[in-house]
């Protein structure tokens, strides 16, 4: 749950050449709020199902990322839980733009900075700010804030928290709360380990205004094994099926399916992620029933301290082409 705008449970994903900006970093959550693979018992007992927005992450993170123009990205850690990027973005297709982003997690190493907030913040050159808190309340408690401005104006503040017990996670977000014009959004997630690799579920997105008031209920469910896992989330906003297969240590794939009863169009995608270490190459693909093909290449550049970043995307139907290059330093 990043924001606002992620908290219905419609389907949808910004596919290359869309319209819709693509989503910031800050918008997915740092990789330690997420706890182990589900398979993995722990003293014979179930184990904690994990967060509902990561269900389907494994298949999500074999898919490309869009990368368009030329980028450039440099990374600074100050210590061991204080770093800082910058990034560059010229682009002849969206505007371009310079962005700073700044980190200060819990320190991995010293257990008395365990239970400190992390703290995440961005502002780019047009003057709009994401930043967001996480704070482990207790060992099974878990807060976090959200607040996020479009040049002068506030577009989203939102407030969650997250309970994890040994075989199940349950978590309840407040987003844009607004009591002059009587409007807010509630949404409440809930999973539950119903064997050791077996995840059932469900999310209830609520919201209320002057005009109008609702609510969406998605079901979801999980199945995993070691090499593969296979995720449906079904409700009235549509659909969402997954499925990540790991073949080998060098090869992952996934396929993806879609459909939205709002705007009642269906996705199909196949994506795969290929890992070359000798080369300190990786390599991600993906086709889907757009028409719309695309990579990415990433090159470690040893003994340098930076990696190349090449791809390029092609929608055969609407006849377009993009192509980008990158430097990530650090």
């Amino acid at each position: 749950m990043g924001s606002v705008l992620a908290l219905s449970s419609a389907p949808g994903q910004n596919w290359p050449f869309s319209t819709e900006p693509s989503p910031s970093r800050w918008d997915a959550h740092p990789a330690h709020w997420d706890s182990p693979p589900r398979w993995e018992r722990r003293d014979g007992r179930l184990p904690n199902p994990g967060s509902f927005h990561s269900l389907h992450r494994s298949c999500k993170e074999v898919f490309p990322q869009q990368i368009e123009g030329v980028k450039m990205i440099l990374n600074k850690t100050l210590s061991s839980f204080f770093k800082v990027s910058h990034t560059l973005h010229l682009s002849a297709v969206s505007p371009s733009y310079y962005r700073f982003h700044v980190e200060h997690l819990q320190s991995e190493d010293c257990s008395k900075d365990k239970d400190a907030p992390a703290l995440i913040g961005e502002i780019d050159s047009s003057g709009s700010l994401n930043a967001h808190a996480l704070l482990h309340i207790t060992e099974r408690v878990r807060a976090r804030t959200v607040f996020q401005t479009q040049q002068s104006q506030f577009v989203t503040w939102q407030f969650e928290s997250e309970y994890r017990g040994n075989d199940f996670t349950a978590a309840v977000t407040v987003a844009n709360p607004d009591i002059l014009r009587e409007s807010v959004i509630l949404v409440a997630h809930f999973l539950q380990s119903v064997s050791s690799g077996l995840v059932l579920g469900g999310e209830l997105v609520y919201h209320r205004g002057r005009t109008e008031e609702g609510g969406i209920l998605t079901l979801a469910g999980q199945y995993s094994r070691p090499n593969w896992v296979v995720t449906l989330n079904a409700g009235k906003g549509g659909a969402h099926a997954s499925y990540y297969h790991r073949a080998n240590k060098q090869i992952q794939v996934g396929v993806e399916f879609e459909a939205s009863t709002r705007t009642q169009e269906t996705t199909t995608s196949f994506g795969y992620k290929m890992e070359l270490p000798e080369a300190n190459m990786v390599f991600r693909g993906m086709v889907n029933s757009r028409c719309i093909i695309g990579g990415v290449l990433e090159k470690r550049l040893t003994p340098l301290p930076a990696t190349l970043i090449m791809g390029a995307f092609v929608n055969h139907r609407g006849d377009k082409l993009q192509v980008g290059l990158g430097v990530n330093v650090g």
